[in-house]
């Protein structure tokens, strides 16, 4: 079995390492990680600028690659220029902190996992609550031992899973639980502080929201010290109101002569580029610096 190997912690974490030597026990492991940690970037991929891929060595072995770029990235790159063939699987982790709840939404391993199924290949997102001193080999052990039964039990179709794991569940034998994600929002907040020159900046805190009553999600799974495991799909359309807006006729009669209006109204509407221009002056004056044509400063 050929496994693609990535996170968004960064190549050299060590939640990425832990894991590797586990999965090497299924399977070959080809590891295309992030040069840097991108965490909480989601699904962005590199399109505008270059995308830099460096070979990583562990003496004189080649161990994998480091993109700069995100974890969708290194998917993307991983499946369709580095991997020898298309993978058979595909893990991205072990991150740390969790990333259950709509953490999903935001979070870069799931992103990277989301990408593999993109490409139909059975994908796994993990992620292990955080601690300063994390376990990850054990982790990684118990990661190896519940892919392994997912393999064995799922059936022939591509499948993508976000698995987390709380710091209580390495210290006994750990329950699994397989269950929806909670969508209930964060309390965001910011916290507004200063700077050493006087500016003005926030920084975003606010705890884990409370697990939704009433029925078991990911959230509550894990404050009972679960494992929990969730089936993902990336298709977001909402089948029943789709359905329910099929009948709809829009009239868009009378869009011209609207269009027709617009435009006389903007003939008489000037517009001025922001942009700030760098005036060259003669050597004999002072330098400055014009940030509008029609005016300078000068010393």
């Amino acid at each position: 079995m050929l496994i693609l190997l990535t996170n968004d912690d960064g190549v050299y974490a060590p939640g990425l390492a832990a894991i590797e030597r586990e999965l090497r026990r299924l399977g070959e492991v080809c590891v295309v990680a992030p040069a840097t940690e991108q965490s909480g970037v989601g699904h962005s991929i590199t399109y505008l600028t270059p995308l830099i891929v460096k070979e990583v060595y562990q003496g004189e072995t080649r161990w994998g690659w480091a993109v700069e770029g995100s974890p969708a990235d290194c998917v993307k790159i991983g499946i369709t220029e580095l991997c020898p063939r298309q993978p058979d699987l595909i893990v991205s982790g072990i991150n740390g902190g969790l990333n259950a709840g709509i953490n999903v939404l935001y979070s870069g391993t799931v992103a990277a996992a989301i990408e593999g199924a993109f490409f139909g290949v059975t994908s796994v997102a993990v992620s292990l609550q955080f601690d300063e001193h994390a376990r990850f080999d054990k982790a990684a052990r118990l990661v190896r031992r519940i892919i392994e039964q997912i393999l064995d039990r799922k059936g022939p179709e591509p499948q993508l899973y976000n698995m987390n794991i709380p710091t209580t569940a390495l210290g006994e034998t750990p329950a699994v639980s397989v269950v929806p994600m909670d969508v209930t929002r964060y309390g965001d907040r910011y916290e507004k502080r200063i700077d050493p020159w006087g500016r003005e900046y926030y920084w975003i805190t606010g705890a884990p929201p409370v697990a939704t009553e009433g029925h078991e999600t990911d959230l509550s799974a894990l404050a009972k010290g679960h494992v929990t495991l969730t089936p993902l799909d990336y298709n977001m359309t909402r089948t029943p109101v789709l359905a329910a807006m099929q009948p709809w006729q829009f009239d868009l009669g009378g869009l011209q002569s609207e269009d027709d209006s617009e435009d006389d109204r903007a003939r008489g509407t000037v517009v001025r580029t922001q942009r700030r221009m760098q005036q060259v002056v003669p050597s004999d004056q002072d330098d400055c610096l014009a940030g509008d044509p029609e005016s300078s400063h000068q010393d």
